[in-house]
């Protein structure tokens, strides 16, 4: 089921939960939300809105689990790791939604956003800011990833440049998706501004 041939094929999704983590100072994607692992939550509406998901990463979400090679080795390495997974799954040459594991106000809105969407890449845009980690990808971009990490690329760059992306900015989201979907907790500072407490005890 490929794009280029006229098949519309549906999204697998894969989680990045494989980050160091090293501004926060314990690992974010475990960070509670509403009493919920921030990283579990997304794995639950990535299964709800896409079927099939795999983690990159630690392996605490319930989804199937790889690692990157080498572990901590950046986002396009295990943009690749799952793309491995889903290829030995049976996906190979579909489209990914690609997310990280730190949103904590990711919703299944967002994630249906970039599943509907008919062909090509689809970047959401907040505040002029790409948001690659919070993406669908076609197979085409995929493709210029795999060629870059092979190259030795450990950023998102190379897929942003691809020419089949669309840059979704917020006058083109559905009804229910709104910016504060994208926010992604970096530092202790960033759990405060977003009303979700402070840090654990041990990490203060």
């Amino acid at each position: 089921m490929l794009e280029c041939m006229g098949h519309t094929a549906r999204p697998a999704g894969i989680l990045l939960t494989g980050g160091a983590s090293r501004r926060m100072g314990f690992d974010k994607t475990a960070f509670p939300v509403d009493g919920v692992a921030c990283a579990v939550r997304i794995a639950a509406s990535l299964t709800r809105v896409l079927g099939l998901a795999v983690e990159v990463g630690s392996g605490h979400t319930g989804l199937p689990a790889v690692r990157e090679d080498p572990p901590g080795n950046g986002p396009l390495a295990g943009l690749c790791a799952g793309l491995d997974w889903l290829e030995a799954s049976g996906r190979a040459g579909d489209p990914v939604v690609l997310v990280a594991g730190d949103l904590p106000f990711l919703t299944d809105a967002v994630l249906q956003m970039l599943a509907d969407r008919a062909q090509g890449s689809a970047v959401p845009v907040v505040d002029g800011r790409a948001q690659p980690l919070c993406a669908r990808w076609s197979p085409a971009s995929l493709a210029l990833g795999r060629a870059a990490r092979s190259s030795g690329e450990r950023s998102m760059r190379p897929l942003l440049a691809a020419p089949d992306v669309e840059l979704l900015d917020e006058t083109m989201w559905p009804d229910g998706v709104a910016a504060s979907a994208f926010q992604d907790l970096d530092t202790p500072e960033d759990i405060e501004r977003l009303g979700l407490g402070g840090a654990p005890e041990g990490h203060r």
